[in-house]
């Protein structure tokens, strides 16, 4: 169920979240995200986030109109020309299209072990404060068939605007803790998570084993690893890599064999050559079988 409107002016009250795209804080405190582009707008109109609103040039409506119509929520969509939206939103848009979605109640760990069968492959990140890259690990493990994926509470929101733009709307496909201390004012009143080195204790004692993507170790290599029962990667950034208590909570540190001059890879490209190491174990397992 969707209503159109037209654009007319600037000061429309509905329009606050267009015109303040860069003050992610705002957003999440009134607990929405923006979903910019094509794809990742058709992938949360599809998914079971709720939505509250969509802009489209004019003339585009026709295409997202079998996706708001299954909408069981009333949509507002607003028309504009693709200039005055580029006016509106303060920068130059590719496509123009942009939507507003909610973010949803906080997935807490027990949930996620409750809806991930055995063997579980989870991802964890700590320290990543680059929105464009929480983006990309988003969509790499759910590109490899990750069950979930923990954010620490050093790590900037996966629901940023560039961080669902960068995960091409995967973020709405795939289950994530956010752990550490909430972080909106209406969840902040309800009470605190554990932290990511609490919740990688609280997943050792439930079996599943977390692995360290340590680039500077000399423990074992991603080719002696196992990675074909219960666990949980552990990615850092790319500056400091995984603080030392995060490292003291896993299992193991596992790294990426490279020659002696290469220190590391982006954290993107390290998690998609680990995740993709562990669908192929698990996948040899299974034919194994």
């Amino acid at each position: 169920m969707f209503r159109v409107e037209k654009i007319t002016s600037f000061d429309q009250p509905e329009l606050a979240p267009y015109r303040t795209l860069r003050r992610a804080a705002d957003h999440e405190l009134q607990g929405i995200f923006v979903a910019e582009g094509d794809k990742v707008v058709q992938r949360l109109l599809e998914s079971d986030f709720p939505v509250v609103s969509v802009v489209l040039p004019e003339g585009r409506l026709e295409e997202f109109q079998p996706l708001l119509a299954g909408r069981k929520e009333d949509i507002a969509v607003y028309l504009a020309d693709k200039k005055f939206l580029e006016t509106l939103v303060g920068f130059n848009m590719f496509q123009g299209v942009l939507g507003i979605g909610k973010i949803p109640v906080r997935f807490t760990l027990e949930a996620l072990l409750a809806g991930s069968p055995s063997p579980r492959l989870l991802a964890a990140v700590d320290g990543l404060t680059s929105a464009e890259n929480i983006g990309l690990l988003v969509r790499n493990c759910a590109a490899f068939g990750t069950q979930g994926l923990i954010v620490g509470e050093t790590c900037t929101s996966p629901f940023l605007r560039r961080a669902v733009r960068n995960s091409m709307g995967t973020i709405f496909q795939l289950p994530i803790v956010e752990v550490g201390l909430a972080r909106d004012a209406s969840r902040a009143a309800q009470h605190d998570t554990p932290t990511l080195v609490q919740t990688l204790q609280t997943l050792r004692t439930r079996g599943v084993r977390c692995v360290a993507a340590h680039p500077h170790t000399e423990q074992r290599t991603l080719f002696e690893a196992d990675f074909t029962g219960d666990c949980c990667i552990v990615f850092g950034s790319e500056g400091t890599g995984i603080s030392p208590a995060v490292l003291a909570a896993c299992d193991e540190a596992v790294a990426i064999p490279m020659p002696p001059k290469i220190d590391s890879l982006n954290v993107g490209a390290a998690a998609a050559v680990f995740l993709y190491e562990a669908s192929r174990q698990r996948q040899s397992r299974i034919t194994r079988i």
